[in-house]
């Protein structure tokens, strides 16, 4: 009996030995895509280096289809972290890593030994439903882990810029408004359009067509009433076309579920965008001649010239392939013209994106609008994913993160907090002829993009800055890169490690100089120069109180910022002063000596609470470039309360002169005082735009548009919803 414990306390001794052993050991996880073009290579992330000795030794080797090693170029990156692989031909290849070729290889363990891929010289389109399966399958379940927003819900939205062709730089001036585009000759979707005669909006749901022929008298025209299965939520004006983006629910058909799941119950619908083209040569009677649609939610929309393009977003239901549903993986896309129901997209019309692994499609449609009624349409589904969207005449950009592997350690502590993977960043490229929508070429840059004001072209380069990492990290603080791209989308110039431990709030591209704005505790306004693409470096460095969330250029020599004032609250035992935000801030930053900019006049509005819808949407801003004015809605709060806020005390629109001679000067306060019943704003009258027709001033709000005089600022008309 006593021999029989002995055995079973070694027994146990051992069991524990093994498993604590085990909980040693790291596995290492890989992250890459199945498909790679031949110029362009291809690249496998490693959440634990590799060691640069494992290709010499062996541990780490390439083979084609036939089992045979192939001579091929394999180059480590980012510290061992990434296997770049380049010239490469057409065909299927297989990458083999053993254990010995991770640093620390006695307590790793991998994930994957095996790297399958194919290298394609050109994208190709899938070919079978089976390939485009299998393709879903292998992504589906990489979704779960990833976490698409900044640790406590922080969005990584920002304002940027555009080519150095903005319309904000156009010298022509029209004689009504236009939308606060962010490249000259691309226009963008918006909930407000005028031509000098009616203004169209989209309010509460509806749309509204409204004769400002007279200011003093002006009158509502029919509108287009709200719909139970439509939610529009932008416009473009062509001629005499109003084209109406929005939401359609489409519901899902699944012809074996005899019960609905819970799933089913709560997500009954896809959504698609839908865009309807109405004739308003009669304004009286606007008469829908054709609706298109695609699947997915809106990215965005240009229009150029009478070309109209817009992206949408969708990612298959993989809840409903774990419940073992036949659905349907392609995406939908409607006419009109051909059908009265969506349809599922060709094959031939679908391609998988290199360098991603992405399991959402990005929808590409784009449309002639010479005769909205029989024009060609042409759609392209591509999967890969897209978060941001820039474009020019010729070219579309969209972008997609690149997530990176989590060693064990740090999967631990994303158990116990939020914190999210950090990514990379593939950038797409497509050319545009028409309808003729073609991938170009894909590169790949460290970091994470905001939005589309971090991306520029000017002169056949791409320009992009990005975040690396997460500001509240203290471990591997975060840094702030610009990269340069070529053409074909290889990087030629970079600059990194800008401002550790802070992140981009705004950015502007100007020709070729560069404005970038990062935020911790002060506001770091740096000047780039990138006339040498291959050599771009920093040239002056500005640090303000406060932060701008845009920057428009005003003229070649002087920017203006919109953002937030700060102040530093004093650490209590020993901490670190607590960084709080205050009223809204306008900052007129002269960088005429490049290498010290300048803040040369700045504008405090109110106290905490104040925003603007300028400082997260910049078509929110009015210009008037011929008179200096810039005008935005606001929300005004004022004073500090016994919490420590400020208080609501108003709401309207404020508009000053700046210029690089006199500074910022205030030329007219259309803000309404707060009722003594009202403790917060009213969103029915709150303004959200303001446009302006010959000497005519327009606010414009859910209930009610206004008319002013431009030159003495006093209301003359009113029309109300």
């Amino acid at each position: 009996m006593k021999k029989r414990s002995v055995w079973l306390f070694i027994a146990l001794m051992v069991a524990s030995i093994v498993l604590a052993f085990a909980f040693l050991i790291d596995k290492v996880t890989v992250s890459a895509s199945s498909i790679a073009l031949s110029e362009q290579g291809w690249k496998a992330n490693f959440s634990t280096p590799l060691k640069t000795s494992a290709i010499d030794d062996g541990d780490i080797y390439l083979v084609d289809q036939q089992g045979k090693v192939v001579k091929a170029d394999l180059t480590f990156a980012e510290n061992g972290h990434s296997l770049e692989v380049s010239n490469l031909k057409p065909g299927s290849y297989t990458l083999h890593v053993n254990r010995n070729a991770v640093k620390g290889g006695f307590l790793k363990s991998m994930s994957i030994n095996e790297l399958s891929f194919t290298v394609h010289k050109n994208l190709q389109t899938v070919k079978s439903e089976k390939e485009l399966e299998d393709y879903l399958k292998k992504v589906a379940s990489m979704y779960a882990s990833r976490n698409k927003t900044n640790f406590l819900g922080e969005t990584l939205e920002m304002e940027a810029s555009s080519e150095d062709k903005s319309s904000a730089n156009s010298e022509g001036e029209s004689n009504y408004s236009e939308t606060n585009n962010q490249v000259e000759g691309v226009d963008e979707a918006d909930m407000v359009k005028t031509d000098g005669e009616y203004i169209y909006t989209i309010m509460n749901g509806r749309v509204d067509i409204t004769d400002i022929r007279n200011p003093k008298s002006m009158a509502k025209m029919s509108g287009i009433p709200a719909a139970e299965d439509f939610y529009p939520s932008q416009l473009f004006l062509h001629e005499d076309t109003l084209i109406v983006l929005g939401d359609h629910h489409i519901p899902y058909e699944y012809s074996d579920v005899s019960e609905p799941t819970e799933k089913l119950i709560i997500a009954p619908f896809s959504n698609s965008t839908n865009v309807r083209f109405y004739d308003v040569s009669n304004p009286q009677k606007p008469t829908m001649v054709r609706e298109i649609g695609a699947e997915g939610y809106l990215n965005g929309a240009r229009k150029t010239d009478n070309m109209l393009y817009f992206v949408t977003n969708i990612s298959p239901n993989y809840w409903a392939w774990e419940q073992g549903d036949d659905v349907e993986v392609r995406p939908y896309t409607f006419d009109s013209e051909i059908d009265a129901k969506a349809a599922p997209m060709d094959l031939s019309n679908i391609s998988i994106l290199p360098g991603s692994l992405e399991g959402t499609y990005s929808i590409i449609t784009a449309m002639d609008l010479n005769n909205p009624k029989d024009s060609k349409i042409e759609t392209k589904g591509y999967l890969g994913g897209s978060q941001s969207m820039y474009m020019t005449k010729e070219s579309l950009y969209l972008t997609a993160p690149v997530y990176l592997p989590i060693d064990q350690n740090n999967q631990m502590n994303r158990t116990m907090m939020w914190n999210p993977s950090a990514s990379n960043t593939e950038i797409f490229k497509f050319e545009l002829d028409g309808t003729n929508i073609s991938f170009a070429s894909s590169g790949e840059v460290d970091g994470m993009l905001l939005n589309q004001f971090s991306m520029d072209e000017h002169e056949d380069y791409f320009r992009v800055v990005t975040t690396k990492g997460f500001a509240w990290d203290e471990e591997t603080p975060s840094e702030n890169n610009l990269y340069i791209l070529d053409a074909g989308m290889k990087q030629v110039g970079a600059i990194e490690g800008l401002a550790k431990g802070e992140r981009i709030y705004s950015a502007r591209f100007m020709g070729d100089k560069a404005y970038m704005v990062t935020f911790k505790q002060t506001d770091p306004l740096f000047v780039m120069d990138l006339s040498s693409p291959t050599s771009p470096k920093v040239l002056g460095e500005l640090k303000i109180p406060g932060f701008s969330n845009y920057l428009h250029p005003l003229d070649e020599n002087h920017l203006i910022g919109f953002g937030y004032d700060t102040k530093s609250i004093p650490g209590e035992k020993g901490q670190p002063p607590r960084i709080v935000t205050g009223g809204m801030k306008i900052s007129l930053f002269d960088v005429s000596d490049f290498n010290n900019p300048k803040e040369q006049d700045i504008e405090i509005i109110g106290d905490q609470g104040t925003y603007s819808p300028l400082q997260y949407d910049h078509k929110a801003l009015f210009q008037h470039r011929g008179k200096g004015f810039y005008g935005f809605p606001i929300t005004l709060y004022e004073g500090i309360n016994k919490d420590g806020y400020g208080e609501f005390a108003g709401e309207g629109a404020l508009m000053y002169e700046i210029t690089a001679e006199n500074g910022i000067q205030e030329v007219a306060n259309m803000i309404n005082e707060r009722r003594p019943d009202q403790p917060y704003e009213d969103w029915e009258k709150s303004i959200q735009r303001m446009v302006y027709v010959g000497d005519t001033l327009y606010t414009i709000s859910a209930k009610e548009i206004k008319s002013f005089d431009l030159k003495t600022f006093k209301e003359i008309g009113i029309v109300t919803y």
